[in-house]
């Protein structure tokens, strides 16, 4: 599928800063920068691990590395969705820690200044959400998430990547 090197060829000329993959998840369109996406493939076979939330899938081995695999729609409260060679994983890194995250469809690669993100009202009781802000675009709007708040859960980091990649290296 697509590489950073693919998806940046798209934007050569724009700011990183403002570049977002977009994806939906149900019916709503989400975008993440740029900035953090690695790459872009197809489903593989998941190895599950005992005692974590239903919304962390498993690991794959992805070219020597163990990456964790987020189901997106899982973390949203979402019913689950059968998975087939289509259904696409956008493999990110947060503090050079690759996870992979589970949608329903990659969509586009899209420019929305800062300018025109809206950061999202904070409801009574919710100390932190995963939005970052309300993109507005030409076409509608699409839901920015903060990478490292969707990541950061406590039960979300699976300390076994790491050490898997040092043993792979070994």
């Amino acid at each position: 599928m697509a590489t950073r090197e693919d998806i940046f060829a798209i934007g050569e000329a724009e700011d990183v800063e403002n570049l977002y993959l977009t994806f939906n998840v149900e019916d709503e369109e989400y975008g993440i920068n740029i900035a953090n996406v690695v790459e872009i493939v197809g489903l593989q076979h998941i190895s599950e691990i005992p005692d974590v939330p239903p919304y962390i899938r498993g690991v794959i081995n992805l070219r020597g590395r163990v990456i964790p695999i987020l189901d997106v729609r899982l973390r949203f409260g979402l019913p689950a969705r059968a998975y087939n060679e289509r259904t696409p994983v956008i493999v990110v890194e947060l503090d050079n820690v690759p996870t992979g995250l589970v949608v329903d469809q990659v969509t586009d690669v899209v420019s929305i200044p800062q300018e025109n993100i809206v950061p999202p009202r904070r409801w009574e009781g919710a100390e932190t959400s995963v939005v970052k802000g309300l993109g507005r675009r030409d076409d509608g709007v699409s839901i920015i998430l903060d990478l490292p708040q969707l990541l950061s859960a406590r039960e979300v980091q699976l300390e076994t990547a790491p050490a898997c990649d040092a043993d792979a290296q070994q």
